[in-house]
């Protein structure tokens, strides 16, 4: 079935077969699975930290000659720095879904923002460690549905509109301060330029959303996805229990503010200007803030800290791709090249720069293996593959390439070559990304080969993304 008759099939059925929130076979199954814990002692913590809209370029350790990154840097400098660290998508909602299930967003019906949501059928990474014992939370942008069935919020969000309706507490989170959508970077409940309710919502677990006038949402709104973040570390090591952490930061996406402190550090820049840099410097005040934590607590040597952003940046923003062609909502490496960190300092003893293309849904196989066990009823193909022969420093070159698809656009990256289609797939270009990585010069005309073996590989990848889509995975 096509994606057009797919999801006309599907238009207005809250209770159809593939969209049904009942629970899946495979959420029965971790249900069972979750009272035969094996406690083992040496369980990673995960933290996964994620900007929005934040440009490959949008960091200080890739040369931004203004912004300051302190934090980030340093993680930079002590972890794994990711060169060609791609988002599972040129725009939000897709990338946040290769997160957290290591497939491509086709394959489920989330196909752009606020589109689709996240399917009962689909094993989130949260619902897979809680079977090993995890506490899991989710803090900041959802994005992969509706979070209320009851009041207008956000984008999505109608009174009695559940065809979307999907929280992160129903799929497999258990502590939630979650938002459906944006809001601005500071003052979140504010309209910008007024003492006005913006419109969206902080939810609960509990389902219930924190009321606007709580002080708790006052100022920077990366300090105070933070706040709550710290918070669940907390309770997590009081309770010797190993935890997940899904951080999604709202900055540097529109409409980005910055509060006065964080302006003053960019005293020579424009007024836009300030509130981008300072909105970033905020959060990455934030990402600093959150590592001393975990080294307070005393468990930083085994938690995994990752962060990456969710596409480039948005076009009529200050942000910086870094050089590389084009932004947000394009697959040239502008819109899904971003900055891709790992700091795990019990595993990952010296500084090391990866070349690899490596991706957001490579986290899902990631944290599998190295926890050494496959969820059953998980559905497949994973799109994602194991970072941890990389992180032990024995894989250089990435065993698969990463499809990607995004509306008419779609492209195939290996470690080498990267081909890509922008009218459907009529013409392709071809660019060979290690002498070539700002994409300038189109080689497809001179390597027929190459280019005939790439579109076979995209397409069988396109025809089992289509196959997932119809629901034969679950």
């Amino acid at each position: 079935m096509n994606r057009r008759c797919f999801l006309k099939r599907c238009a207005g059925t809250a209770g159809g077969v593939v969209l049904s929130k009942c629970r899946s076979a495979a959420a029965v199954v971790l249900s069972n699975r979750a009272v035969r814990i094996e406690m083992a002692s040496n369980r990673p913590n995960v933290v996964l930290c994620m900007a929005d809209d934040l440009g490959w370029g949008d960091v200080g350790y890739n040369g931004h000659p203004v912004i300051k990154t302190p934090n980030l840097d340093d993680m930079a400098s002590k972890g794994i720095r990711f060169d060609r660290w791609y988002s599972g998508a040129p725009v939000c909602s897709p990338t946040r879904g290769s997160c957290i299930t290591g497939r491509h967003p086709y394959r489920y019906g989330v196909f752009f923002a606020n589109t689709g949501h996240m399917r009962s059928e689909e094993v989130t990474l949260a619902e897979a460690l809680k079977a090993r014992g995890y506490l899991t939370g989710h803090f900041g942008k959802w994005h992969l549905g509706t979070l209320t069935t009851e009041i207008r919020d956000s984008n999505r969000g109608r009174p009695g509109a559940t065809k979307h309706y999907s929280p992160p507490w129903e799929n497999g989170f258990d502590v939630c301060f979650s938002t459906e959508a944006k809001v601005p970077t500071w003052d979140p409940m504010k309209s910008p330029g007024s003492e006005g309710f913006y419109g969206t919502y902080y939810w609960r677990q509990d389902g219930n959303y924190v009321p606007i006038d709580s002080p708790e949402l006052a100022g920077d709104d990366s300090r105070v996805i933070a706040d709550q973040a710290i918070r669940f570390f907390r309770k997590a090591v009081a309770a010797k229990r190993p935890f997940l952490a899904v951080i999604w930061f709202h900055a540097p996406h529109k409409p980005f503010i910055a509060g006065p402190e964080y302006r003053a550090m960019y005293p020579d820049c424009s007024s836009s200007e300030q509130d981008y840099y300072g909105c970033i410097t905020a959060m990455d005040e934030q990402v600093g803030r959150l590592r001393r934590e975990l080294e307070k607590l005393g468990v930083s040597g085994n938690t995994m800290f990752w962060f990456s952003s969710d596409n480039g940046p948005e076009n009529g923003t200050p942000g910086l791709t870094g050089g590389f062609r084009e932004r947000k909502r394009s697959l040239y490496e502008g819109g899904v090249r971003v900055p891709g960190l790992l700091e795990w300092p019990g595993r990952i003893k010296r500084p090391t720069v990866v070349k690899m293309p490596c991706c957001t849904s490579d986290y899902f196989p990631t944290v599998m293996d190295v926890l050494g066990f496959e969820m059953e009823g998980q559905p497949k193909p994973i799109d994602g593959v194991s970072l941890l022969p990389v992180i032990e420093g024995k894989m250089s070159e990435r065993p698969v390439p990463i499809g990607f698809e995004s509306g008419k656009r779609k492209s195939l990256t290996d470690n080498r070559y990267k081909l890509i289609s922008t009218d459907g797939g009529s013409t392709f270009e071809l660019y060979d990304l290690v002498v070539d990585p700002y994409e300038r010069t189109d080689i497809a005309s001179s390597h027929a080969e190459i280019v005939a073996s790439m579109k076979a590989t995209l397409a069988a990848w396109e025809a089992s993304c289509d196959n997932s889509l119809a629901g034969a995975d679950y």
